[in-house]
């Protein structure tokens, strides 16, 4: 590159002045003093030309440290201003930290350590109560934000409880009323096959009595199944007796065929009448007998007549029942109520 060309010099001619800058004569420690030869490093360049001269490493790191020592030598002399003369403090505004890294150059690691390092200083008094003022407010609008925050939650679970236990209260109440309502579903439903099952019992007893019917009318009732007794040999009753007037007419309680007619002992006169599964009447005491064996007959057909004849004491009809013929007999109150009749 090519430099300026030195500037011509003079010839320097030494001079007495004669001001002797308030001695009152002149001194020989005032001169004359060593000529001054400019160079190219030391000639300011001319207009229009621009010498550029290679940095040197470091410098920038230097200048950076001299203005931040500056810096904060303001600083500290404002604060220590401020505090002796009592006066509210001077706010300082600080260049923006990436205007100071931009001066100071980019690849030094000094100048970017200078500039954080500014953005910590110059604060004031002022500045700091007001900074500590409003962290602790923040730090209070923090903490009443978090027990709201607390408090909802609480309040959120407490809700949440009392809707689950609202729920499980409810669906208790639901599952108790449908266990009642199944309840009585299930006792109206038995209720229900109860009814159809009398009357089917009762129709089927309709429809039997209109094929039975009671062995005489005009009767009460003086001796009953089962009754103990001295006056009969087996030391209880047999049969169910029905008292009423001599020559009572005695019917065929249902059809079936005479396998008996004549004197039994102490049943007297005694009509046996068998059905067809196998039953066999009893029709003891009579007065008279009206069919003979082997004779078919139906039902409310006339076979005798109420009597007093063989081991009585007044006469009455002496009625047994002997199924499939067995010598022992039954009830015969039970065995008419299930055919229907009440006697």
């Amino acid at each position: 590159m090519a430099s300026n060309p030195p500037a011509p010099t003079a010839p320097f001619v030494p001079s007495r002045r004669t001001d002797t800058f308030g001695y009152g004569e002149y001194r020989t420690d005032e001169g004359p003093w060593e000529e001054w030869n400019p160079t190219a490093e030391s000639l300011r360049p001319e207009r229009g030309r621009h010498r550029v001269t290679k940095q040197r490493g470091g410098g920038l790191a230097r200048s950076s440290t001299v203005l931040g020592v500056g810096v904060i030598a303001a600083v500290g002399a404002g604060g220590i201003a401020s505090a002796n003369t009592g006066k509210p403090p001077v706010s300082i505004s600080l260049p923006d930290v990436s205007s100071v890294t931009s001066l100071l150059g980019d690849d030094t690691d000094s100048a970017k350590a200078t500039a954080a390092s500014l953005t910590d200083v110059g604060v004031a008094t002022a500045d700091s109560d007001q900074g500590s003022t409003d962290a602790g407010e923040a730090l209070r609008n923090r903490i009443m934000a978090q027990a709201e925050l607390q408090k909802s939650q609480v309040d959120g679970k407490a809700t949440a409880a009392a809707v689950a236990a609202a729920g499980k209260q409810s669906a208790d109440a639901a599952a108790k009323a449908e266990q009642e309502a199944a309840v009585k579903a299930a006792a109206a439903k038995e209720k229900a096959e109860a009814a159809v099952k009398k009357q089917a019992e009762a129709d089927r007893l309709a429809k039997l009595a209109a094929q039975y019917t009671l062995p005489t009318s005009s009767y009460t009732l003086t001796g009953t199944f089962g009754q103990p007794g001295a006056m009969w040999s087996s030391g209880y009753h047999t049969g169910l007796d029905f008292a009423a007037p001599t020559g009572t007419l005695i019917k065929a309680i249902h059809s079936g065929t005479i396998t008996e007619a004549g004197w039994a002992g102490a049943y007297g006169y005694r009509t046996i009448l068998t059905l067809d599964d196998g039953t066999e009447l009893w029709f003891c005491h009579q007065s008279s007998i009206n069919v003979k064996v082997g004779q078919k007959v139906g039902t409310g057909e006339v076979i005798g007549r109420v009597g007093a004849t063989g081991n009585v004491t007044g006469p009455h009809l002496h009625l047994e029942v002997h199924p499939d013929g067995q010598p022992t007999g039954i009830d015969p109150m039970a065995w008419l109520h299930g055919k229907g009749l009440n006697p």
